[in-house]
């Protein structure tokens, strides 16, 4: 099978599983497990932050970090489309105790202007802003990445209202690679972020949590409220340190691979996409006009070798990463195009 469902299907490298199996380890909810730590204080000196929290899951990092900037019957404000909100099984009015006010965009990127006409003060009739979300790089826009400039604005307009903004960062090294900048000027100004180590970066589990040293402090307890405290996790650790120092360079060939499926498709009759705007690893396309419903087609495709997943009823999702290399993107490419010619045919 060729897997082009998500960047989490990768599996450990050999230098992570050798990492793994010698990994020094301690009881980490006592602080004392030595590959966690180093993980932890890796992770902060690279994003930039005072300090960071390793994770189970990337959904427990942006529960948590709601947590920390909210108060329950307040408004996080986020995208339409946003993990946040629609792959997270509510976690915002779960564990938070707060609702979601929504901003559609085309792209994914939410503008200073939209947010702030959606701010609501303390008032007598409604739940007042609490925190200000935003994820980066946007999974189900497409993988597009915030700019620089709004980050800035949109972090600097919260700030003068008093309120944090918070990035679900889970692909930000995916947003520094495109940028071609440090990923530290990219979560400069966010008060918490996190990202994910499973994902593109290619580890077996995990994520982390950066902010301050104090917020990290808090966010501990919260971590061992859900159940997140991991004992002798350095064994996951261990592949996370090698995923973060090694990995990131090999985002630029997972983009490429994105961009070269990405126009390949758009030549495919009754396939639409428009390739200029696939920015990183995720390319979304409309299979409309071949006949099948995205459903549809991801079944047939998978009885052809290839793994990709509907997102609604007229689109699919691909991702490419370190695992599926140009060769296999080819392969991918021939089982799509015969898909759709035996099915322009039939019709």
């Amino acid at each position: 099978m060729i897997d082009l469902r998500s960047d989490t299907v990768t599996k450990p490298t050999p230098a992570m599983r050798r990492a793994m199996a010698e990994a020094e380890v301690g009881d980490d909810v006592y602080r004392e497990d030595p590959t966690v730590n180093r993980l932890e204080k890796r992770s902060a000196e690279i994003l930039g932050k005072e300090a960071a929290l390793f994770m189970p899951t990337g959904t427990m990092g942006n529960t948590i970090g709601v947590k920390l900037h909210t108060e329950h019957g307040q408004e996080v404000i986020c995208e339409s489309r946003g993990h946040l909100l629609n792959y997270e099984l509510s976690m915002v009015a779960w564990f938070s105790g707060c609702v979601v006010r929504t901003i559609p965009s085309e792209d994914g990127i939410l503008r200073w202007d939209q947010i702030r006409r959606e701010y609501r003060p303390l008032g007598p009739h409604w739940a007042p802003t609490g925190l200000i979300e935003i994820e980066n790089t946007h999974n189900m826009a497409g993988g597009t990445v915030y700019p620089l400039d709004v980050i800035s604005e949109v972090c600097d307009g919260a700030h003068s209202l008093g309120l944090a903004v918070h990035m679900d960062g889970a692909r930000v090294f995916n947003a520094a690679e495109y940028l071609g900048v440090p990923v530290r000027e990219v979560v400069a100004k966010v008060d918490t972020v996190t990202f994910c180590l499973s994902k593109a970066l290619g580890a077996p589990a995990g994520s982390l949590i950066a902010g301050s040293e104090k917020q990290m402090d808090r966010a501990r307890l919260y971590r061992k409220r859900l159940g997140g405290g991991m004992r002798q996790a350095g064994v996951l650790a261990a592949a996370g340190l090698i995923a973060l120092e090694e990995h990131p360079r090999l985002l630029a060939v997972d983009h490429e691979n994105a961009r070269f499926l990405a126009c390949a498709l758009a030549k495919i009759p009754g396939i639409s996409i428009d390739a200029s705007k696939v920015q990183t690893n995720i390319a979304i396309f409309d299979v409309e006009g071949t006949g099948f419903t995205a459903a549809g087609f991801s079944v047939s495709l998978k009885e052809r070798g290839v793994l990709m997943n509907a997102i609604n009823d007229r689109q699919v999702r691909l991702v490419t990463h370190y695992d599926v290399n140009r060769e296999s993107c080819e392969r991918a490419l021939e089982m799509v195009r015969d898909l759709t010619t035996s099915a322009m045919r039939r019709g």
